[in-house]
């Protein structure tokens, strides 16, 4: 599968935006999900897909549809009756967890999300959406951003209405780039040469957390973590010193927890769209603010991606490449013959 540079996929971004809005609007004005707006959701995923489930369920919830994410190994016995649907979302449709949880519901409505509807997750699902977000890097960008984008206008098809402007979403992503490479630059020098970094949100942003820590672990290889705000009060910070870091994606409590932790001399670096002053030990990335918790994790997406490019090239890994790969975690492509 065709792969760019990370840094070039983040910089695709608006482009890829706008096209995979044309093409989810053209796809869903046909799909029939409205089995979405009664019973209970589950939103299945592994790795970025995952975390992308965690930032939607919330939102879902919030527009009224009870949703919930799970990784996709948590539904492999077919007897558990998790809930009335279920949307198994695979970037690039190969993923085999959430393929074989959302197969082995043959009753109930089944709905699968990736970058191209001819992907082998296709078999395992009632319907298909695809993305058309484009060629991504690895690790995933703009098939983040896709699955993003399609459970956002799911949201607003079958849910309680979010007064979402989608169509402003790809010029706003392109001048938020630009509005953010300064402070983005002084997070990277803060945070380079951490020997770990927690992430840290509540709500869609414990989504944006989870994608954060992957990406470090991922992209950087540097041992990370993501956990939820007011969790994260109760001890999980005690390791932390000068020697290690903190990203905070919020605009409630993070706030304080932010200045809390620049004040005991930890490298700190809050993604919000409060006004927050940087100070010592702690650089403020300011995002457009937004009650949708789904655009809120697109906006903060960028911030997060445009640090790893930095510190993954700031140790000599311009290109993520997996030491340690699995043999059995993707379904094999159909043969083109």
């Amino acid at each position: 599968m065709e792969r760019l540079p990370f840094r070039d996929a983040v910089a695709q971004q608006p482009q890829s935006l706008q096209e995979a809005l044309a093409s989810l609007r053209k796809t869903l004005k046909t799909a029939d999900l409205s089995a979405l707006r009664t019973g209970t959701t589950a939103i299945i995923g592994i790795g970025a897909s995952f975390y992308a489930g965690v930032v939607a369920a919330a939102q879902f919830r919030r527009q009224g549809l009870r949703a919930f994410a799970f990784a996709g190994g948590e539904l492999y016995d077919a007897a558990d009756n998790a809930a009335d649907a279920y949307i198994a979302v695979s970037a690039s449709g190969r993923s085999v967890e959430p393929a074989k949880a959302a197969g082995l519901r043959d009753k109930a409505l089944t709905i699968g999300i990736a970058k191209t509807a001819e992907s082998p997750l296709a078999a395992a699902v009632g319907t298909m959406i695809g993305t058309g977000s484009g060629i991504d890097s690895g690790p995933n960008t703009t098939s983040y951003l896709g699955s993003l984008l399609a459970l956002g206008l799911i949201a607003d098809a079958e849910g309680e209405p979010s007064n979402t402007n989608w169509d402003a979403l790809p010029g706003d992503f392109e001048a938020l780039s630009a509005a953010i490479a300064d402070p983005v630059s002084k997070a990277s020098a803060l945070l380079a040469g951490k020997r770990s970094i927690d992430c840290v949100g509540a709500n869609a942003q414990l989504g944006t957390a989870g994608y954060a820590a992957l990406l470090l672990r991922e992209a950087v290889r540097v041992p990370a973590q993501n956990w939820d705000t007011l969790n994260y009060l109760h001890g999980p910070m005690e390791p932390n010193d000068a020697g290690t870091g903190v990203i905070v994606f919020g605009d409630g409590r993070e706030r304080q927890l932010a200045q809390d932790l620049a004040g005991f001399g930890i490298p700190t670096v809050l993604v919000t769209s409060a006004a927050v002053e940087d100070r010592d030990n702690l650089v403020v990335i300011r995002i457009p603010g937004t009650e949708n918790g789904i655009l809120a994790a697109i906006y903060a997406a960028l911030p997060t991606q445009m640090i790893m490019q930095d510190l993954a090239e700031g140790v000599g890994l311009p290109k993520c490449e997996f030491r340690y790969r699995q043999t059995d975690t993707k379904l094999p492509l159909p043969d083109p013959a």
